[in-house]
């Protein structure tokens, strides 16, 4: 179980303590100092589901005499589906789903927006599978701290989204085709007061099809605000001019506040940004962890959620990756001379060498240096980055059109 009203008040102050064991009795203590057994009057729980739009005071199943009659819902293709519309204060504390379609392509086509405070722009608009965690539309079982696939048929999301004056949530299906069954519930809390610590959660969702050479990509541009990165999945499809080589040298950097050129939070590696190390396999924890590692397909999923280490900013942030990869020197010189796109960056064995300039490119075939050479290269990445402001919208782009969404997805 997760107890999600403390969960963004202890995401909030950076000690979040997060369980979701299924056979368990949690005795966990909530933020206030009450224990679950202990009533809270700021509190009146509702579902919004197809059987009770809105969750509705004494409202719910009404259709076929009350005998299951209203699951589910289509969504035609255009259309948009409202899950939750209210004119009120209150916390969102979990959203599940469950389609049939859950083709790469549906997953790309549907997107989900969320508005809060009766905002015109969204603070969430992201396709409906990145959004929750399934990077590259392969769906797959996993469980981690922020989201769950039980069975790898289900959309589960355990962020707490609290809003001071209204919420709105919406699936928009830009698909060519009908989804026949949408089943859907979005648990909340209507609060009595509100804490002026409370911020509004922000999801933004970028793509590009050919990153380029020494450009890092931007996991999340600059936003203005004060706010906290809550962490990001990011989707790789490496170019296969590299062949099997490893795409993920780049460093994750994030920039606070004032930070112009060089950034205060600067990593070592895609892999080290995830925690782990020599390279990517699949593997689930809470806070990092790797969805797809296909070395067939050349993709990778994968995420890092900052709960325990929070990443909180003044007045704005931006968060990069860059666009490294490596390989044993002989082997990047050949897809040099193929006419692969590459820049040599250095050639590490027992010493390190760097020879990266932005004015020349290095030609590895006469290069004195062998061992293990990184390079900027160019993949085709995607990721949704997840933040709270202490404001409802926020300055960044609308989400990119369904062409590029949908684009030279790989199947299995």
């Amino acid at each position: 179980m997760l107890h999600n009203f403390s969960l963004f008040k202890k995401l909030l102050f950076g000690f979040t303590v997060v369980i979701i064991f299924s056979q368990c009795k949690e005795n966990e203590e909530h933020e206030n100092g009450n224990e679950l057994f202990e009533y809270n009057d700021n509190i009146s729980t509702r579902w919004s589901s197809p059987e009770n739009i809105n969750g509705v005071q004494g409202a719910g199943g009404k259709e076929n005499n009350a005998a299951k009659g209203h699951a589910f819902d289509s969504i035609a293709t255009g259309a948009t589906y409202k899950l939750l519309d209210i004119r009120d204060m209150g916390i969102i504390n979990r959203m599940w789903v469950t389609i049939n379609d859950r083709s790469p392509e549906m997953l790309r086509a549907l997107k989900i927006e969320m508005f809060w405070d009766g905002a015109d722009k969204p603070a969430v608009s992201v396709p409906f599978g990145d959004f929750f965690g399934i990077g590259l539309g392969q769906t797959t079982a996993f469980q981690n701290a922020l989201f769950a696939n039980a069975e790898g048929r289900s959309f589960n999301c355990f962020i707490e989204m609290p809003f001071k004056s209204g919420a709105k949530i919406q699936v928009v299906n830009e698909s060519s085709k009908t989804l026949p069954l949408f089943f859907f519930d979005v648990d909340y809390s209507l609060l009595k007061e509100w804490d002026d610590d409370y911020m509004y959660f922000h999801a933004y969702w970028h793509r590009d099809t050919e990153t380029k050479l020494a450009q890092d990509f931007e996991i999340l541009p600059q936003i203005e605000g004060k706010g906290r990165f809550l962490g990001t999945n990011i989707s790789v499809a490496a170019n296969r001019a590299y062949r099997k080589s490893w795409f993920g040298e780049g460093e994750v950097k994030i920039y606070l506040d004032n930070d112009k050129d060089y950034p205060t939070l600067n990593g070592t590696g895609t892999e080290d940004y995830i925690g782990t190390g020599w390279g990517q396999g699949k593997f689930i924890n809470n806070y990092s962890g790797c969805t797809v590692a296909d070395d067939t397909l050349l993709q990778w999923a994968f995420y890092r959620y900052h709960i325990p280490d929070p990443v909180f900013f003044k007045t704005g942030c931006r968060v990069a990756m860059q666009q490294i990869g490596g390989d044993a020197t002989d082997s990047v010189a050949a897809y040099q001379k193929e006419g692969a796109q590459l820049i040599p960056v250095s050639t590490s064995e027992s010493q390190f060498h760097s020879f990266y300039k932005k004015d020349s490119v290095v030609q590895l075939a006469t290069s004195p240096y062998k061992g293990w050479t990184n390079f900027y290269r160019s993949d085709d990445v995607s990721a949704v980055a997840y933040f709270y402001l202490d404001k409802p919208t926020n300055n960044l782009n609308a989400i990119q059109p369904l062409s590029i969404r949908t684009t030279e997805l790989r199947h299995k």
